[in-house]
């Protein structure tokens, strides 16, 4: 049995343009301009807004995506 090719692009733009995406996506663009209005970060700097729950902290770009996720981890149940 031959497996069908995956349209890669599809999946994407059904993903993004799910209600649930659209409502996550708003509130990390509101979090973006609440800061850049604030002085604390600025286009092209480097940095990114770290979201940890409720807690919204600035960092740099490759310490923010270098964090392992709990699924990534040894040991984990999920993969």
């Amino acid at each position: 049995m031959r497996l069908k090719k995956r349209n890669y692009k599809k999946e994407y733009k059904k993903f993004q343009s799910s209600p649930e995406q659209k409502k996550e996506r708003v509130k990390r663009n509101k979090n973006r301009r609440r800061l850049l209005k604030g002085g604390l970060v600025s286009k092209g700097d480097g940095k990114d807004i770290h979201h940890k729950g409720n807690k919204l902290t600035v960092m740099s770009a490759s310490k923010n995506r270098g964090i392992a996720e709990k699924s990534r981890l040894k040991g984990s149940k999920r993969k």
